[in-house]
């Protein structure tokens, strides 16, 4: 190689300078120079799933205007799409990021990590190491026709879109039950409104309206980071393995998106950022069909829905396996 060819900093100084972009990105205004000597203040990019017009994107779009403004600094978020709407691309390449692009920021849809939990081997990313900011979250009832049902009745139908879709933990909860039930290829709620499925996962803003919208009855809520304890309808029992995977799979239904931060971001920066995150909350309420906003504990805790345990990670597996016969790769 010739003496002359420009030569990249050390990733160890790479991942400095990206540290130290976020951090002047949200020093005030006029402080950037104190933040390190010779350092250029870079705008923060939200790597988001496409396409352009896609839902993922609109979000992250309204994500960065709500931060920006809530960081006092017009601008300060802009946006990039990479790969489809399940965010798996997307994700993908967060994880191999090292700063040399500057700072970024990963919005990841519900049906990425979920990919990762069905065991697709496309899924290559370890979400555990991302820290949550922002997460746009949905209630969520498992539903069905007449009250709850015995273990003795005929058995019920569940539509699955495929045998990996976040609507297969319907079929997962009413195994769990002891309820006698059995799968059928389709779209979930178009099949019960043609009164060709029984039950189903019912997922929104309002569950439990649309519920009722749909002539339903709510049998278990599941969970909701934040929510009120006090309802007419019982939580789905969550004390095994076998239950926390399928409340993770239920979990890819219910996280419309969440706003996740690298490793070692540094911690002024991601001050910065909360202190910004309830301008977001704010603006995001005003949203139809938003799905409920949350930050700081509660976006935390509907993260953590997502990242089950190992053993209930394989306790899902298991049962995609032997139920529905389906095996990633």
């Amino acid at each position: 190689m010739s003496s002359d060819a420009p030569q990249l900093p050390p990733p160890c100084l790479r991942r400095r300078a990206a540290a130290l972009g976020l951090l002047a990105l949200a020093a005030p205004r006029g402080a950037s120079a104190q933040v390190a000597a010779g350092a250029t203040a870079e705008a923060a990019t939200l790597l988001a799933p496409g396409p352009e017009d896609g839902d993922g994107a609109r979000w992250a779009v309204r994500a960065a205007g709500a931060l920006s403004r809530g960081l006092h600094r017009p601008g300060a978020l802009r946006v990039a799409t990479l790969g489809g709407p399940d965010g798996v691309t997307a994700a993908n390449r967060f994880a191999t990021l090292d700063g040399t692009e500057g700072p970024r920021l990963l919005v990841l849809p519900g049906a990425a990590p979920h990919a990762r939990l069905t065991g697709a081997t496309r899924a290559r990313f370890e979400p555990a190491r991302w820290s949550p900011l922002l997460v746009s979250w949905h209630g969520a009832v498992l539903a069905g026709r007449g009250p709850v049902p015995g273990r003795r009745g005929p058995p019920l139908r569940v539509a699955l879109p495929s045998p990996d879709a976040p609507e297969a933990a319907a079929l997962a909860a009413l195994d769990l039950l002891g309820v006698p039930a059995g799968p059928l290829a389709g779209p979930s709620e178009a099949a019960f409104r043609a009164g060709e499925a029984d039950a189903l996962i019912l997922c929104g803003p309002d569950p439990l309206e649309r519920a009722s919208a749909l002539g339903a009855t709510p049998w278990y809520r599941l969970s909701t980071p934040g929510e009120a304890e006090a309802s007419e309808v019982p939580s789905f029992p969550a004390a095994s393995p076998e239950a926390r995977g399928v409340l993770a799979a239920a979990a890819g239904m219910q996280m419309r998106a969440a706003l996740v931060l690298p490793p070692l971001t540094p911690a002024d920066g991601v001050a910065a950022l909360r202190r910004a995150a309830p301008r977001w909350q704010e603006e995001e309420r005003a949203q139809p069909a938003g799905g409920q906003p949350l930050t700081g504990t509660a976006a935390a805790a509907a993260y953590a829905l997502l990242l089950p345990p190992p053993d209930a990670v394989l306790a899902y597996r298991n049962w995609l396996d032997q139920r529905l016969g389906f095996r990633a790769g």
